[in-house]
């Protein structure tokens, strides 16, 4: 069973950055699909960036476009989220997850996640 640790959230001001890291152990995460997910107070969560296994496939929820990238390592099991001109309404906690199936995790179904990382951005 895959298990990961989010960590590199924190304070940022508007218009700046921070990277999130995702760190996988317990299976072979090349095998995974997997993604960012954001919940803020009072919100659903909401996937906001994808990869495929290999990495060469990238998704992206509108809002984040053009801002966040998302990359992996996977000889260091790890995912990564660049996060530019950050805005006041990207403030949420950020969760990693993933899947199996590619398809599956598009369709919004993960199978491990992790206890989140919180990233505030103040006007």
């Amino acid at each position: 069973q895959v298990q990961v640790v989010e960590s590199g959230g924190g304070l940022v001001q508007a218009g700046g950055s921070l990277r999130l890291s995702c760190v996988a152990s317990g299976g072979t995460f090349s095998m995974y699909a997997v993604g960012w997910l954001r919940q803020a107070p009072g919100q659903e969560r909401v996937f906001v960036a994808r990869t495929s296994g290999s990495g060469d496939m990238t998704y992206y929820e509108d809002s984040v476009k053009g801002r966040f990238t998302i990359s992996r390592d996977n000889a260091k099991n790890t995912v990564y989220l660049q996060m530019n001109s950050l805005k006041p309404e990207d403030t949420a906690v950020y969760y990693c997850a993933g899947h199996a199936s590619l398809r599956m995790l598009l369709r919004g179904t993960y199978d491990f996640w992790g206890q989140g990382t919180q990233v505030t951005v103040s006007s």
